[in-house]
């Protein structure tokens, strides 16, 4: 059973019920509430296990109703609070954050991490019980061979009609995505710039980079996100503040070198001179000698794309659930021997 917040979604997936509570719109993504209905949904449907999902209002109250029903828990950490808290001035606001997260995470019987900077960020705040596990990506369909279908050709000729380097981005228009970075490649010659997304800060970005030869290309998904990456030639990610960082993944199972903050997430996913570049966090001129090295050298994009692709090859999706089923089993055991 799915328990969501609010947002339109079908009654079931995959022939399991999905059950939506109330929830409010905070920067177009819907917040569940916590909901009275909660422990009887948990408690009639009986579960082995519950997986509470980036947890707040409603995975928070999950967890407290599981731990009353007994049932063992696992909680999935997704936010980077230190970046947000450090790039927003909050001060003291930070310790406050650190608190509830503590408060919500230590009540489970395990948190997952999917970075070893989240795991020293949360360690460093006094959660117990962390685990690595990290995300899958689907190794079919993001391809290299998609370069050459029809729907990335006819992209490429919008894109790049003369040829240009296309610098490409999937992801949301949001503020700790810091978009507004793509300003520091003005000027740089033979470049193309295709941004995937949107988002509350779409003005903004399109203002700081008026000018500058950048396609938005909106929300894609399906095939058209397929070839949207195969449309690249490099992939280029602005923001520090990611935890985690998928579509990374995405882009280097679909053969493109990966240009990222030294920060968070990307710190595993880019092994840096070999798959990609690392660059420090807000030095865009660093940023911007890492795209001109690859714009100017195809052999060198080509042999980090064929890196990426090798380095991906060991995360799809059924191996990563392989270790997230292995993740429950071990609550559930602990569980069961600590009530013997």
């Amino acid at each position: 059973m799915v328990i969501v917040p609010a947002a339109g979604a079908p009654s079931s997936y995959a022939g399991f019920p999905v059950v939506e509570l109330p929830a409010v719109a905070y920067r177009q993504f819907p917040v569940g509430l916590p909901h009275l209905s909660m422990q009887r949904l948990l408690a009639d449907f009986a579960p082995d296990v519950v997986h509470a999902a980036s947890p707040f209002l409603l995975g928070a109250q999950a967890i407290a109703a599981s731990t009353r029903l007994q049932v063992p828990s696992v909680a999935v950490f997704q936010t980077d609070v230190a970046g947000y808290a450090r790039r927003n001035r909050l001060g003291a606001a930070t310790k406050l954050a650190w608190k509830v997260i503590r408060w919500i995470h230590n009540d489970a019987d395990l948190t997952l991490v999917p970075s070893s900077a989240s795991m020293t960020d949360l360690e460093r705040a006094g959660l117990i019980n962390l685990k690595r596990w990290g995300r899958g990506v689907d190794l079919d369909r993001y391809h290299p061979r998609n370069r050459s279908t029809e729907a990335t050709s006819a992209l490429r000729a919008q894109l790049a009609p003369h040829g240009e380097v296309v610098v490409g981005y999937v992801g949301r228009f949001a503020p700790e995505k810091q978009l507004e970075r793509f300003a520091a490649l003005r000027g740089m010659p033979g470049i193309s710039i295709a941004l995937v997304g949107d988002g509350p800060s779409t003005p903004q970005v399109k203002k700081a980079l008026r000018g500058m030869p950048v396609h938005y290309l909106g929300e894609r998904r399906g095939s058209d996100l397929d070839a949207a990456y195969a449309s690249f030639d490099l992939f280029l990610h602005t923001g520090s503040e990611e935890t985690f960082g998928q579509t990374l993944q995405e882009a280097h199972a679909s053969g493109l070198p990966v240009i990222a903050p030294r920060s968070g997430g990307p710190i595993d996913l880019v092994d840096s001179g070999f798959d990609g570049y690392l660059f420090t966090p807000g030095d865009d001129a660093q940023m911007r000698a890492s795209v001109e090295l690859l714009a100017r050298d195809p052999a060198l994009r080509r042999r980090m794309g064929e890196a990426g692709r090798r380095a991906v090859l060991g995360r799809d999706w059924e191996t990563v659930c392989d270790d997230l089923f292995d993740h429950y089993r071990a609550v559930i055991r602990s569980r069961t021997l600590t009530v013997t």
